[in-house]
């Protein structure tokens, strides 16, 4: 039984650091909430209350309509921006394939098979372009 323990004392060793640093950084964080609270001052008034928008006074609702061309904006970054997510692991893979000649996986894949594979997913990622493109969403007149 004691063994047992040990084992998975051992097991847990390798995440001490990370305990120690996720309580430190907690207990930073309350240090400065508690000392802002302590220290700061605190003034009451109608400008101090006020909403801050970049120095602008405040102009109409808050709840009026966009143009949807913001949300095309948005949605077209994702789009293009979450793709750098899929070429990140891929990149050293297809590096240590290519430098080496060396396969990949149980199923022995090689660098033809990942320069394929990344080229359909461009080609893919490139139908989108054209498509947000022909549609005019890059457009603002």
């Amino acid at each position: 039984m004691l063994a047992v323990q040990n084992a998975m004392v051992a097991d847990l060793a390798p995440y001490g650091a990370i305990l120690i640093l996720l309580t430190v950084a907690t207990a930073v964080a309350l240090l400065i909430l508690a000392l802002t609270h302590l220290i700061g001052t605190s003034r009451k008034g109608a400008v101090k209350d006020s909403t801050y928008e970049s120095g602008m006074p405040v102009i109409g609702d808050a709840r009026r309509r966009f143009n949807v061309r913001f949300y095309i904006v948005a949605l077209l970054f994702l789009l293009f921006d979450v793709e750098i997510v899929f070429l990140w692991p891929w990149a050293p893979v297809f590096h240590d394939a290519a430098v080496n000649n060396a396969t990949i996986g149980a199923a022995g894949v090689g660098k033809g098979f990942l320069l394929v594979e990344i080229l359909i997913f461009l080609a893919i990622l490139m139908v989108g372009y054209v498509y947000a493109w022909r549609r005019g969403a890059f457009r603002w007149d």
